[in-house]
């Protein structure tokens, strides 16, 4: 899934209107499993000035990498973060890493080759998923359309909760840019399939 489908999708699973003050840390744990990737990229892209080609094809399959990427997407280690955090009753902990297994969760059905390990450190598997959420060779026009809708019906049910402005205008965007990409998505496989 798409890294702001996660967030939106957690807070219409864990939010409740009468508890906004969860609402930054549900979206933050539904964001911060895929930030080793945007850190890679920024990396990859600005730094080492990689092809994009390259990045995605090697560099993003480096040991470190991928490492670090299964170690943000474990659901064991979120499970053993969840316990802690229970155990020394720190709620907003517990809400972060509740958001990070659904976000693991989320990823689980949707990922094809390029599929996370999330038993990492306990077992180098990875679920080769029949469909992706990108991929068109797997379904993946498809699934980003159920995507998209999951995310506007999750936005509909959160909105009114969501209390900050900026959080409004941040959910209004994400789902002008979904539906502007798969209108074009379509648009563009229509002509090409012409």
């Amino acid at each position: 899934m798409k890294t702001p489908s996660h967030a939106i999708i957690n807070l219409a699973i864990l939010g409740k209107p009468q508890l906004p003050q969860f609402n930054l840390i549900i979206a933050i744990g539904g964001i911060l499993p895929d930030l080793p990737i945007f850190l890679f990229y920024f990396w990859a892209k600005y730094i080492a000035r990689l092809p994009e080609a390259k990045i995605w094809s090697e560099s993003y399959y480096e040991p470190f990498v991928q490492n670090l990427v299964a170690l943000f997407h474990s659901i064991p280690l979120a499970v053993i973060g969840w316990l802690i955090a229970y155990y020394f009753g720190r709620q907003n902990l517990q809400i972060l890493f509740l958001s990070m297994i659904l976000h693991s969760l989320g990823d689980l059905p949707v990922h094809n080759d390029d599929a996370h390990r999330h038993f990492f450190p306990f077992s180098n598997y990875r679920f080769i998923s029949p469909i992706s959420y990108w991929d068109r060779n797997h379904y993946g026009s498809i699934v980003s359309l159920v995507e998209m809708l999951l995310v506007m019906l999750s936005t509909y049910r959160v909105f009114d909760f969501v209390n900050s402005f900026v959080g409004k205008i941040l959910l209004i965007l994400v789902n002008c840019f979904y539906l502007i990409g798969s209108v074009s998505f379509y648009v563009r496989s229509l002509i090409y399939s012409s």
